[in-house]
This record gives C-alpha cells, sequence and structure tokens, in this order.
C-alpha cells in the first residue's frame, strides 16, 4: 500500500495551496483517511479526517485551526484525497502526511491510521 502526498511548496501568507494524495495498493473507500502534519521542532498533530458514516456521506473532522480555511475531499472511484489549504497562515508551516486506516473507525490520533505516506512539504511565507 502507498500514499504519495503532492502539492506543497511556498507560499506567501494568505496564498492558497492544494494538496493531492493518490493511493494504491488497496482501496480506501468506505475507510478514514485523514491529513497529519508536523512543524520543525513540534509534534506531530491531526488537521483534518474525513470518515465514513453511511451511504455516501463521510463525517469531516477538522482540528480548530483550520476550520473555515482548509477542506478535505475524497474521490472514492480514483482513491485519491485532497486538501485545499486558503488563507495560508506562517504557523501553517509544516511537513503535510496523507494517511489512512485499515479499519472503519480513525479518532485523531495517529496511532489509529496504518497507512502514511512521505510527506510534502508547505512553507508559508510571511
Amino acid at each position: 500500500v502507498q500514499l504519495q502526498a503532492s502539492g506543497g511548496g511556498l507560499v506567501q501568507a494568505g496564498g492558497s495551496l492544494r494538496l493531492s494524495c493518490a493511493a494504491s495498493g488497496r482501496t480506501f473507500s468506505g475507510y478514514p483517511m485523514a491529513w497529519f502534519r508536523q512543524a520543525p521542532g513540534k509534534e506531530r498533530e491531526f488537521v483534518v479526517g474525513s470518515r465514513w458514516i453511511v451511504g455516501s456521506t463521510y463525517y469531516k473532522d477538522y482540528t480548530d485551526s483550520v476550520k473555515g480555511r482548509f477542506t478535505i475531499s475524497r474521490n472514492n472511484a480514483a482513491n485519491t484525497m485532497a486538501l485545499q489549504m486558503n488563507s495560508l497562515k506562517p504557523e501553517d508551516t509544516a511537513v503535510y502526511y496523507c494517511v489512512g486506516a485499515a479499519g472503519f473507525y480513525a479518532s485523531r490520533e495517529a496511532r489509529g491510521y496504518d497507512f502514511w505516506g512521505q510527506g510534502t512539504q508547505v512553507t508559508v511565507s510571511s
């Protein structure tokens, strides 16, 4: 199983970036996926997660610091996930990781996710 994140880069504060994650080796349709990030000298933190509820509905859970600015989306047919990041701030600077879970439920804890991508660097200048 591989998760390939891309789309990171350098952007000025207030700008936007769109991260993409392509999964291969298994389908994540119906399974939780999320984005985590880790800034230099800080612990890895949960950013946003998406888990299946019923039918075609997925619950989206955003950490408070990104609510209203970041949007997670999934294309289950293509086995991909994206993170649209708007109004970026210097404190959003981090390596962003695309992750997926093997079970049907995962919370905000990193240990709940079994598959991790290599990360993509996002740098926001002030």
